[in-house]
């Protein structure tokens, strides 16, 4: 795995690590049994070995420890789900990303643009369409702040889409007609590129994006940046 960017990234790394420490733990103690076996249990003669028709403890043993391991793993398991999925009430930036063949759009709706002649009432990076007929085609940028909570509202206009960030270790459906949701707290700055990880059609491989982390100061700056922008253009950039 990429090093995780965010907080959630994180959690899921730590258990995707535990879960293969208690896999080998399981498959040592399995093969070295086998092996142990093969070793000081060979054939040694025609006659038959002792025969033991039970072994209480030993079957209790096999019975609850696979309880016990399973129950420790589903614990893990549920409460970084839980922390993961979670959805502040409150998230200090909201991104609406609507995703289409095969390109997308990413709205701040905290961030109005004041102008009556601007295509959208609040600040939106609409990225190109692409075709292959296009010499160039533009990625739609995604400016998020290091160390704020950022929550994603996402929509589609035609076919599922899967909204995938590597390093955010964590990816959705972009689903018709269901707005599906998810929260991140970055902890990192970089620059990266998102994509498409559903199926979505003949170009599905073309349908990336541009995504930065940037300070919380330079988050400010660029919105206000966006703002006086398409104020001025009354369109989106």
């Amino acid at each position: 795995m990429l090093p995780p960017v965010t907080d959630q990234g994180k959690v899921t790394l730590t258990l995707w690590q535990g879960s293969w420490i208690a896999a080998w733990a399981v498959g040592i103690v399995v093969w070295g049994g086998i092996l142990w076996a093969i070793a000081f249990h060979r054939k040694r003669g025609d006659g038959l070995p002792q025969q033991v028709r039970y072994n209480l403890p030993i079957e209790i043993l096999y019975t609850v420890l696979p309880f016990i391991m399973v129950g420790v793993l589903f614990y893990f398991t549920a409460r970084d789900e839980n922390y993961i999925t979670k959805n502040p009430a409150h998230p200090n930036v909201i991104v609406n990303v609507i995703a289409e063949q095969w390109t997308w759009e990413f709205q701040y709706p905290q961030y109005p643009v004041t102008s009556s002649a601007a295509a959208f009432r609040h600040v939106t990076e609409v990225g190109a369409m692409w075709s292959p007929d296009a010499k160039t085609q533009h990625l739609p940028l995604l400016v998020i702040p290091e160390n704020e909570t950022v929550r994603f509202n996402l929509t589609s206009l035609d076919v599922i889409h899967g909204f995938w960030v590597v390093p955010f270790e964590f990816k959705r459906q972009v689903i018709p007609g269901f707005k599906n949701r998810f929260t991140v707290t970055p902890d990192k700055t970089g620059s990266f590129i998102g994509r498409c990880s559903e199926l979505c059609g003949v170009y599905h491989g073309r349908m990336l994006f541009r995504i930065r982390i940037v300070t919380p100061a330079q988050f400010r700056s660029w919105i206000n940046g966006q703002q006086a922008q398409q104020d001025r253009s009354g369109g989106a950039q």
